[in-house]
């Protein structure tokens, strides 16, 4: 590998860390893709800053996902608790009422949601708690408010009622649950990746997504598996919570593609994206 500048790369090598480096030179060694083969032999023409740059696409792309993807979650739990609790006013921890959710969700809920840690930790839920010494639970309006995004997809899928659920898959634009199910899921992943610093370029996700409105007719299968499909998911997502905010999404993700021509053609093999403005089209 050609390392232009030692003392940068010293630099970089004890703000990063080696391992976590090797993450971003993989696609320069000689048997990439080929993960469980690994000799550590560079390709030639790999150089260091172009590792570099390949990491610094992943650490922007990670933190201007966040903020789209808390945009969904929020508007996610907003509609839902809205939906739920105007068609049960008269249970407003319904969450936890077998008449709405199924009762494998509600014997879990305790130990797997509502613990003593998430009563303790969360100022809102600890008030009510000492003002309304009675009560089980906090309404949903306050509960759901601070339940992970895990556990508020796995409440919508334990909700008994077929029609409601269709009415909350229709606020996105999707018919079927299972194409749902599945986009939510995508979601779910990518936040987490993104949250726990874990890689993008080369993401794969554990199962296709299924094919849906978030799809181009140019998908080849292997983009429903990875980065390629998983930004169709969030761009279709944030469109149906705001036009705009889709639009804000599309001009940062091309900016950050032009920024990075020296790993142009990295990015092209890993992540299926040939033309960024071609990717962008409606």
């Amino acid at each position: 590998m050609t390392i232009d500048d030692e003392r940068k790369a010293k630099e970089v090598l004890l703000d990063i860390g080696y391992y976590r480096l090797g993450f971003y030179w993989f696609p320069y060694e000689k048997v990439h893709p080929q993960k469980g083969l690994r000799t550590h032999e560079f390709r030639e023409g790999a150089r260091f800053d172009h590792v570099v740059k390949l990491y610094y696409f992943d650490f922007n792309l990670r933190n201007m996902l966040m903020k789209y993807l808390n945009r969904i979650e929020i508007n996610f739990k907003t509609f839902l608790t809205y939906h739920v609790s105007t068609l049960h006013p008269d249970s407003p921890t319904w969450f936890a009422d077998p008449a709405i959710i199924s009762s494998e969700y509600i014997q879990e809920f305790d130990r797997s949601v509502y613990t003593e840690k998430f009563k303790k930790s969360h100022p809102v839920i600890k008030r009510h708690h000492q003002i309304h010494k009675n009560d089980r639970y906090a309404p949903a309006w306050k509960t759901i408010e601070y339940m992970t995004f895990g556990a508020v997809i796995h409440l919508f899928q334990a909700l008994l009622d077929q029609s409601t659920r269709i009415t909350i898959c229709g606020h996105f634009g999707i018919r079927q649950q299972k194409i749902f199910d599945s986009y939510m899921k995508v979601l779910l992943d990518i936040r987490n990746h993104c949250a726990h610093g874990g890689v993008l370029y080369d993401l794969a996700l554990p199962r296709p997504i299924k094919k849906g409105p978030a799809g181009k007719k140019d998908m080849e299968p292997a983009d429903y598996q990875g980065l390629y499909g998983a930004l169709r998911v969030v761009l279709y997502m944030i469109g149906n919570v705001s036009k705009n905010r889709q639009q804000d999404l599309k001009n940062e993700l091309r900016e950050l593609f032009e920024q990075n021509t020296d790993v142009r053609e990295i990015l092209t093999l890993t992540t299926g994206i040939r033309d960024i403005d071609t990717f962008l089209e409606d």
